[in-house]
């Protein structure tokens, strides 16, 4: 799993293409913000063991929520961080499961829309907890 999180004072995406048929289909993009966006890249071996990755995954995102000072997180699927990718499917059922335990522990938990390349505007304020990466 490698999880790059960036605060972001405002945060927003437009769909553009589809890339995965499968999944269901959007046209309006959103806004966001004082939140923070976890760019995310589930990799082949995370399929081995989704709790373990989903726990971590959520314990980061809630650190880093804190240290900046918000309870408001976008899972952004981002496979470009490693060589290998878990399946769609495993990444999907993945950032469901993890956007319900944070929405659990009052945490407001939205995903990007899945299966698409995004018109993204990032704007992140140039402090040290801002941008943190985590490799697990």
């Amino acid at each position: 799993m490698k999880l790059l999180m960036i605060y972001c004072s405002r945060f927003s995406y437009q769909p553009q293409i589809k890339t995965l048929e499968e999944f269901p289909d959007h046209t309006e993009g959103k806004v966001f913000e004082n939140a923070l966006i976890a760019f995310i890249h589930a990799e082949e071996q995370d399929e081995e063991d989704m709790k373990k990755v989903e726990t971590k995954m959520v314990k980061n995102l809630k650190w880093a929520a804190k240290k900046n000072n918000t309870t408001h997180v976008i899972l952004h699927s981002f496979a470009h961080l490693s060589e290998t990718k878990a399946s769609p499917q495993f990444t999907k059922e993945l950032f469901d499961k993890v956007e319900a335990r944070m929405i659990n522990a009052n945490y407001q938990c939205e995903q990007t829309p899945f299966g698409y390349f995004l018109d993204i505007d990032v704007q992140a304020p140039g402090v040290s907890q801002a941008r943190i990466f985590k490799s697990f």
